[in-house]
């Protein structure tokens, strides 16, 4: 198991380092944890107990890395998703604590493309990294996952996720659905090496989660069946 990492910061004039870039790390706090339910995004399909066929990411490879980080901020739910009903996962940069991620380093088509479909587009065009590599913040959208964040960059390639505008305060919580948690929370264990019980005290304390479901039940929720997050990335030489 490789021990979590925080990304490295900005340059010392905090900037990033600029482009041309090829790879990038996306650091997924949600279901995306899962590599079965990332698999629906990168070649296509719908994730068991999801309402949402997703087309897939021009390049369907798996991931060339995937490696456990912690990012700075926390995580929340809220809103209503379309794929699971329940609150949606968001990312919160800017409040205090860690968030535990699960980052896949991609190609830039296939971020762009795993971007696209979380922002309900169609995946074809590369996103223009520019702005978020510079001020760390790009808003692509007024809701939901349309605000791309860099967190800094690991073994050289930048850090990036995506998120809502809003702060973690400015939105009502929602509870997550039990098939959504669970992918969350086996996600998180296993790029963590997390037990059930460490795993299940973490997102009981996390907006939305609390005060709906307890550290019991969520413990109970990740010993269900874990395989039920979708296809694994297809096989064959990676990235």
């Amino acid at each position: 198991m490789t021990a979590p990492r925080a990304p490295e910061p900005f340059d010392a004039d905090g900037h990033a380092r600029p482009l041309p870039v090829t790879h990038v790390w996306y650091a997924a706090y949600g279901s995306n944890t899962h590599p079965g339910r990332l698999g629906c995004y990168l070649a296509g399909g719908r994730p068991p107990g999801g309402l949402r066929e997703f087309p897939g990411c021009r390049d369907p490879r798996r991931p060339r890395r995937s490696a456990p980080v912690l990012l700075r901020g926390r995580l929340y739910f809220a809103t209503e998703s379309a794929v699971w009903t329940g609150g949606r996962a968001f990312y919160d940069p800017d409040a205090d604590g860690e968030t535990p991620a699960h980052a896949h380093l991609l190609t830039l088509g296939q971020f762009s493309d795993v971007a696209a479909q979380e922002m309900y587009r169609e995946p074809v065009a590369d996103l223009d990294l520019t702005e978020v590599l510079a001020a760390g913040r790009a808003r692509l959208g007024p809701g939901r996952y349309e605000t791309l964040v860099c967190a800094g960059r690991l073994d050289g390639h930048p850090v990036l996720t995506f998120t809502a505008p809003w702060r973690s305060t400015e939105v009502p919580p929602n509870p997550p659905s039990p098939a959504y948690l669970r992918l969350i929370g086996t996600g998180i264990a296993v790029a963590h090496g997390w037990s059930a019980l460490r795993t299940a005290e973490y997102l009981a304390m996390c907006p939305g989660v609390h005060p709906r479901w307890s550290v019991p039940e969520i413990t109970a929720l990740l010993a269900a069946d874990p395989d039920s997050a979708g296809p694994a990335p297809p096989p064959g030489p990676a990235n």
